[in-house]
């Protein structure tokens, strides 16, 4: 039997932030950005939206249109974040309610910085290999906030990836083959009463890079496979210069040929995450989306993803595409990061000003906000959110 990601999907803000102009704003070279880490623009968010309303508008579109049986088969929502709502209730349960889910569903947030998006897909792919008849709904969820002004203000982003995790499925199939390690560094982190991360750049890169040599060693040890037996190589991508940096410390096991096409392939898993910016646990399965609408793959192709996760942990493990596996990606992620409205740098920061607290009472109503699910108001410490429809269109 096979199990696996059945669908897939993303969302991010209907709104970003050009970083040629914030590099120009800031008295900095414009390359620096664009060459020098390699991003070009960055999604910025309203107040109206966070983490949860992100994941509803991702699920959404992978719940639209199925069946009713197809949605009662749905057992959990497993939520990763490292910018969650609350330190006690979950985001998922959130998600119970805004997606039309049944009530006997488990419904948990997972956290380890970037990384907890993969811990989620795994769990959901160990649950559907004892249960085969059914789904787990899985979202990787973020805003990556770094302050104005500060080092990491050119890494931010936000956007939500939701895979639905079956038997059978029409995008790709996990091979059990993952290894991973964890270490206690301090390269990123955020206190609990601080909104904003904390990271030591250089010094995150370089545990990045180092996990990525580690694991692909005791990869080719476990699996005996070599890397001429990968189509390509996805990547946790804060920044898409990430990605160079670790497949370059073995493309010379390639030879010249594949050596082209793996980086060919490199180049087109990061498109998307050089328009969208940073969005931590969901950085990496962007990455896969980018690589499948833009990248030279196909069927039956092996397809290595190496996710990272500061503090730090981090996993190598390997998918293999299905058959007609363009056709289980149910966004169309090129045609809405064209539809976004450019910020200038002033409305940038006013927008960044106004992240909202849960302990102030305050509407969040704006005239940006666009998106089918928004967060309306905070009232006595309570998010409460609203939908553009009242229910999802089900068969």
């Amino acid at each position: 039997m096979t199990v696996g990601i059945d669908e897939i999907s993303f969302f991010t803000p209907n709104l970003y932030l050009d970083l040629t102009d914030l590099a120009k704003a800031r008295g900095i070279d414009p390359n620096k950005f664009t060459i020098g880490i390699g991003q070009e623009k960055q999604s910025v968010v309203p107040p109206s939206q966070d983490s949860v309303t992100m994941a509803a508008s991702a699920g959404s579109m992978l719940l639209t249109g199925k069946s009713t049986d197809y949605i009662n088969s749905i057992s959990e929502i497993l939520f990763a974040s490292e910018s969650g709502i609350d330190n006690s209730k979950s985001g998922a349960v959130y998600l119970q309610t805004m997606l039309h889910l049944a009530k006997n569903v488990r419904t948990i947030e997972l956290k380890q910085a970037c990384y907890a998006g993969t811990f989620a897909l795994m769990t959901a792919f160990d649950y559907v290999s004892l249960h085969p008849n059914e789904r787990v709904l899985v979202v990787a969820t973020d805003v990556a906030r770094y302050g104005l002004k500060s080092a990491g203000e050119v890494t931010q982003g936000a956007g939500a990836v939701a895979m639905i995790v079956s038997s059978d499925p029409k995008l790709a199939g996990y091979n059990h083959d993952s290894v991973f390690q964890s270490q206690d560094l301090m390269d990123f982190w955020r206190p609990l009463d601080e909104t904003d991360a904390i990271v030591s750049g250089k010094f995150s890169q370089e545990a990045y890079e180092t996990f990525f040599a580690n694991a692909w060693q005791d990869y080719i040890r476990r699996t005996g496979r070599r890397i001429a037996d990968f189509k390509a190589f996805v990547f946790h991508l804060p920044f898409t210069k990430m990605g160079k940096k670790a497949l370059d410390q073995i493309i010379d096991q390639a030879d010249g040929q594949q050596q082209q096409n793996l980086e060919r392939n490199r180049l087109a898993g990061q498109i998307y995450g050089r328009q969208v910016g940073n969005i931590y646990t969901g950085s990496l399965y962007l990455s896969l989306i980018s690589l499948l609408d833009h990248g030279d793959v196909q069927a039956g192709d092996l397809i290595a993803m190496f996710s990272y996760g500061s503090g730090a942990e981090g996993e190598l493990y390997s998918l293999t595409l299905m058959e007609n596996y363009q056709q289980a990606i149910k966004s169309h992620v090129q045609k809405d990061l064209n539809a976004r409205q450019r910020l200038s740098v002033l409305e940038y920061e006013k927008l960044f000003k106004l992240f909202p607290k849960s302990s102030d009472d305050q509407s969040l109503m704006n005239e940006y906000d666009k998106s089918l699910f928004q967060l309306a108001e905070i009232k006595n410490h309570q998010r409460i959110y609203k939908a553009a429809v009242s229910k999802l269109l089900i068969k």
